[in-house]
């Protein structure tokens, strides 16, 4: 299976092939880029298909990133991934941030469950945990700093995520250092993904930043 995989849920904006009979990321274009992933998302696209030997129509399934992070970016490769998906006749799926950090984590520290934490400003933190085997043992939520030091003072298994350094000060190995989810990652949870699911859809774990302006308030009759 040939996997084309989006990531635009953070400050990167990614794109990679995979090929799933080999194992192997046939090519990988992007950029920590912080704004403007709908400007730069198709020329990415674009290279990774040009350095991996491949055409879209050689795509047989693409996969997205769809948070948690910024609402801008998800939206751009949520919107992205269907659109191709639509026009290819293949299927999208929708890969966690969390859950990539989280088998990025388990692959270096086998046989031991994992918690991702992600930093989402404002003293809160994204998280979730994920069994050794890698299923998750709870939902995505998004906690308060000073609540999830008290929540996970006690976990027993791996962290990592960019908000480690909140949680605990411990040695390797009880720390993963991952900050960032690897598009090829992704990409290979992209291929056990279930289609039958659903189109991929955010991961907004806050509501949006925007409130209507006062003097824009319509009256109620």
């Amino acid at each position: 299976m040939i996997v084309l995989a989006i990531d635009t849920a953070g400050t990167g904006c990614f794109a990679a092939v995979y090929d799933s009979t080999t194992d192997k990321v046939l090519a990988s274009a992007g950029a920590d880029i912080g704004r403007g992933h709908a400007e730069q998302l198709l020329a990415f696209i674009d290279q990774a298909l040009a350095e991996s030997g491949k055409v879209l129509s050689d795509v047989d399934r693409i996969a997205v990133t769809v948070g948690p992070g910024s609402f801008t970016g998800i939206r751009v490769g949520v919107a992205a991934a269907r659109g191709f998906a639509l026009a290819l006749g293949v299927p999208s799926v929708g890969v966690s941030i969390l859950a990539a950090l989280a088998k990025s984590a388990g692959e270096k520290h086998p046989g031991r469950p994992v918690l991702a934490a992600m930093d989402a400003k404002r003293e809160e933190l994204y998280c979730q945990i994920f069994e050794a085997a890698g299923a998750p043992r709870a939902e995505a939520q998004i906690v308060g700093l000073d609540d999830a030091r008290h929540m996970f003072a006690g976990f027993d298994g791996v962290i990592c995520g960019s908000a480690t350094r909140h949680l605990t000060d411990a040695p390797l190995p009880d720390v993963a250092q991952i900050d960032v989810a690897d598009i090829g990652t992704v990409a290979r949870l992209g291929v056990v993904a279930d289609p039958s699911l659903g189109k991929p859809s955010p991961l907004y774990l806050r509501g949006p930043d925007v409130r209507p302006q006062a003097g824009f308030a319509v009256a109620r009759a």
